[in-house]
């Protein structure tokens, strides 16, 4: 049964294929992109969980892969579909991934399980569909941003401005207004959280980024220059076992 939460992203699924993908958005163009190319490099088959419209997945193809990429939204599978870039598409649920076990030697997730519910049955499917020795290219919008309650606080009786962490460790469930009318699935998580149910399910940290925000993310915004010493993004790369 779908969800109140399924709709939101069939609702606006359009926001993200026009502000986020085919050069709309710096981060993507100028670190994501980037980052994920280096690290698809050399695969085979890869799955791309929670594609959207592809844009990453197409980057495999043409790194000389066989992508497939699911995302559970009808409206996000259909433009990747237009949008074509040699990525076979199905809509499928990261927690119940219609594949056999050891079919991939790659799997990628951009920006995707900060939006999951099920987040140890979604990780679980990654390990068993992993090749051993396969690997897991997980990028989240960094935790410390996404808490509940973090922001910068510009403290006028101090004259100082400062960021302020909201309550880290607490897990939490909530629907966001990302910009005006666009409200989003978020799930809080520490990064602990994510690196013991894989470790508990055979994939190990083989590397860690916590890049600085790219130049033309702070060129948006003057204010944007004061963040430049705080993660937007986080990487998490792992190894299924051999």
């Amino acid at each position: 049964m779908r969800s109140d939460r399924d709709e939101l992203w069939e609702i606006n699924a359009g926001w993200w294929q026009d502000g986020f993908t085919d050069g709309a958005d710096p981060e993507y163009e100028e670190q994501i992109i980037p980052m994920a190319a280096e690290r698809l490099a050399g695969l085979t088959r890869v799955l791309d969980i929670g594609t959207g419209d592809g844009q990453l997945g197409r980057v495999a193809v043409k790194l000389g892969a066989q992508c497939i990429g699911i995302d559970p939204t009808h409206a996000q599978v259909v433009v990747a579909h237009q949008r074509g870039g040699g990525v076979d598409y199905a809509r499928a649920e990261a927690a119940t991934l219609p594949f056999a076990d050891a079919s991939f030697d790659g799997v990628l997730a951009c920006l995707v399980f900060e939006h999951i519910s099920a987040v140890d049955a979604a990780i679980a499917e990654v390990a068993r569909v992993l090749q051993p020795g396969g690997r897991f290219i997980f990028f989240l919008n960094h935790p410390l941003l996404q808490t509940p309650g973090s922001g910068w606080i510009d403290d006028h009786i101090l004259e100082e401005q400062y960021w302020r962490i909201g309550p880290y460790l607490t897990e939490s469930d909530v629907i966001e207004e990302v910009e005006k009318n666009v409200f989003i699935p978020f799930v809080h998580r520490p990064v602990s959280r994510y690196v013991n149910a894989m470790s508990a399910n055979g994939m190990h940290l083989i590397e860690m980024q916590e890049p600085a925000p790219p130049q033309g993310f702070l060129d948006k915004a003057a204010e944007y220059g004061d963040a430049d010493t705080i993660p937007r993004l986080l990487l998490l790369h792992a190894r299924k076992s051999a």
